[in-house]
C-alpha cells in the first residue's frame, strides 16, 4: 500500500480513475474501472465510486459514501461493525460479504468455509465468490495530456 494519506494528496490534485485488476487461482485475469473520489482523514477516507468499464461484475456499491474501516475503527462500518475485525483487514466495507481485497492470503487448499471469508475475494451482489490469488489497485489521471 502506498497509504491513504498519500493517495488522498495525489487525487485531490485532479480527476483520477481507479482500476482494480484481479487474478483467480485458475490464472484468469479480470479488471474493473471506476471514476472515483476519495475524502481526506476527516471523512475516514470516504470513497465514492461510479463504474466506467470492466470484465468482471461490480461488487462495490456505486454513488455511496464508503468509509475506510479497520479492526480498531470498526464502528465506522455502516452495516456491520464487526466486518474489519472478522475479515482481517481494513477496507471500504458497506456489507461484510461484498468484497475484501485486504484480507488474509488464503490458498485454495486452506479455503475451508471459515477461511473463505477471511481471504481475498470479490463477490458481486447476485454472483459467486471470486477467490483471488492476486490483486492490483491502481489510479491514473483522467487527463493524461497534463503530463506532456
Amino acid at each position: 500500500w502506498l497509504g491513504l494519506k498519500k493517495i488522498y494528496s495525489i487525487t485531490k490534485q485532479g480527476s483520477y480513475l481507479l482500476r482494480i485488476e484481479l487474478q483467480d487461482w485458475r490464472g484468469n485475469r479480470r479488471h474493473i474501472e471506476y471514476s472515483f473520489s476519495l475524502g481526506g482523514p476527516s471523512t475516514n477516507f470516504t470513497l465514492q465510486l461510479s463504474r466506467m468499464s470492466g470484465s468482471i461484475p461490480n461488487a462495490l456499491p456505486e454513488h455511496a459514501e464508503l468509509r475506510f474501516s479497520t479492526a480498531d475503527r470498526a464502528g465506522d462500518t455502516a452495516s456491520d461493525p464487526s466486518c474489519p475485525e472478522s475479515l482481517l483487514g481494513g477496507w471500504w466495507h458497506s456489507e461484510c460479504e461484498e468484497t475484501n481485497l485486504n484480507g488474509k492470503y488464503v490458498t485454495p487448499r486452506s479455503r475451508g468455509r471459515l477461511d473463505r471469508g477471511k481471504g481475498l475475494y470479490w463477490k458481486p451482489k447476485k454472483g459467486r465468490y471470486y477467490l483471488l490469488k492476486s490483486t492490483k489497485i491502481m489510479i491514473h489521471p483522467t487527463d493524461l495530456k497534463s503530463f506532456d
